[in-house]
């Protein structure tokens, strides 16, 4: 007797990569545009630009609760359910701002719920592809270079309501056109589907049946968990780096607008390399080893901008530092995609990097002003070589899930 397929991952076709990635991008476009949406806010509502900041903020943060909230239900069946209707809400809610004046507020907040939807639905379908490292690589290349292209964009065409809210509504809409080919959570036999998303250690009987131990699914579970709270610690210090710099540059280096932004679309150019690479090196050099080198060399990086007085050095090391943040960025996608093919832990890492982007601009100038900018980068420096310890355990782990899963596949026949 055969049984079905126990293949659950697929491959990286047009189609299927194309809704992915362009829901991801509607999803995260309002953290991008946060600048841009500040101004528009700005312009509609006739507020200052703290009010503006905390509309923004909260935008933001409810896309990344939402997100949180809803993530169980894209490593199941509704999956596309999920994206559809938060791609809908989004297209609504900011369509709303964009052209209704007196629906700024209200449809910011819709919108930013909606967005959340797309997040983790995206999120628990790059999970559904083989080969989780490249596939990361390019969901990477894919959002840098369309945001590369729409923050340089939308400024020549303006920072109206109509263009800045418009815009989220035009790619959420798109989204939305493309949702029916994001790839569905893998329906299989509960049995296999255990062994496959829990892995070690299997045991395929003459029932045909496959069992995994109950201990080993506990390790999965707090290692999905770990990687969560290891990704969110790690995030909330590299953004708050990132929100810091141009203080920072100018305070420490007397670094200028215009030499701020040579290093932050530096910065861009390098994660779109980063993600070349990684597209180009796939799973050939493992996870764990590559992870923990770059979060050592990101701390390091970060302690080093800390104590940089020349303007040009300052540059040369932000978009080091950037471009090893952002391939560190990939191959944590990687590793919570890799542990469950289902998307159980994919879907909430990028919900959970929201929270820390809405917050670390608070938590940056918190922390430079109790521990100076020297201060902060050596405690920048010193959380990424820490975490860098439970990151790759965890990466070590999703790499043997993953092998394990291979292994049940190869039982493509198995005796009634």
């Amino acid at each position: 007797m055969t049984v079905p397929d126990l293949r659950t991952r697929v491959p990286l076709r047009l189609p299927t990569a194309t809704a992915t990635f362009a829901i991801g991008i509607a999803g995260y476009l309002g953290v991008n545009l946060s600048p841009y949406m500040i101004t528009a806010a700005q312009t509609a509502l006739g507020i200052d630009v703290l009010a503006a900041s905390w509309l923004v903020t909260a935008t933001l943060l409810l896309t990344a609760v939402s997100g949180l909230s809803i993530a169980p239900l894209c490593a199941g069946i509704h999956r596309r359910t999920v994206a559809r209707t938060g791609l809908a809400l989004a297209v609504l809610g900011f369509g709303a701002a964009a052209f209704l004046p007196g629906l700024v507020l209200p449809g910011l907040l819709v919108g930013g719920i909606g967005a959340g939807g797309a997040v983790a639905a995206s999120g628990a379908a790059l999970a559904a592809f083989r080969n989780p490292d490249r596939v990361a690589g390019f969901n990477g290349l894919a959002n840098r270079g369309v945001i590369t292209v729409v923050l340089a964009v939308i400024p020549l065409i303006g920072l109206a309501p109509i263009d800045v809210f418009g815009a989220l509504a035009l790619f959420s809409l798109i989204g939305l056109l493309v949702s029916a080919w994001l790839p569905a959570a893998p329906v299989i036999a509960p049995q296999a589907a255990a062994a496959v998303a829990e892995a070690m250690p299997i045991d395929i009987p003459e029932t045909g049946a496959v069992r995994v131990s109950p201990a080993r699914s506990r390790l999965v579970t707090i290692a999905g968990f770990g990687l969560l709270v290891t990704f969110a610690l790690w995030a909330a210090s590299e953004d708050s780096l990132w929100a810091m710099a141009g203080v920072m540059g100018a305070d420490q280096t007397g670094l200028t607008p215009e030499g701020l932004g040579i290093a932050l679309s530096g910065a861009t150019a390098g994660g779109l390399l980063g993600s070349l690479l990684l597209m180009i090196v796939g799973d050939k050099l493992g996870r764990a080893v590559p992870l923990v080198i770059l979060l050592v060399l990101g701390g390091a990086l970060k302690i080093v901008e800390g104590f940089t007085t020349d303007p040009t050095a300052f540059i040369v090391v932000f978009i080091a530092w950037n471009t090893v943040y952002a391939v560190a960025f990939m191959y944590f996608v990687s590793t919570s995609a890799a542990l469950d093919a289902d998307g159980r832990w994919s879907g909430p890492l990028l919900a959970v990097y929201l929270v820390g982007s809405a917050l670390t601009p608070v938590i940056g100038a918190a922390l430079v002003s109790v521990l100076g900018y020297e201060g902060f980068a050596i405690a920048l420096g010193i959380a990424s070589f820490i975490l860098a310890v439970p990151a790759g355990a965890i990466a070590l782990l999703s790499t043997r899930l993953e092998r394990t899963a291979t292994t049940v596949v190869a039982h493509e026949e198995i005796p009634a």
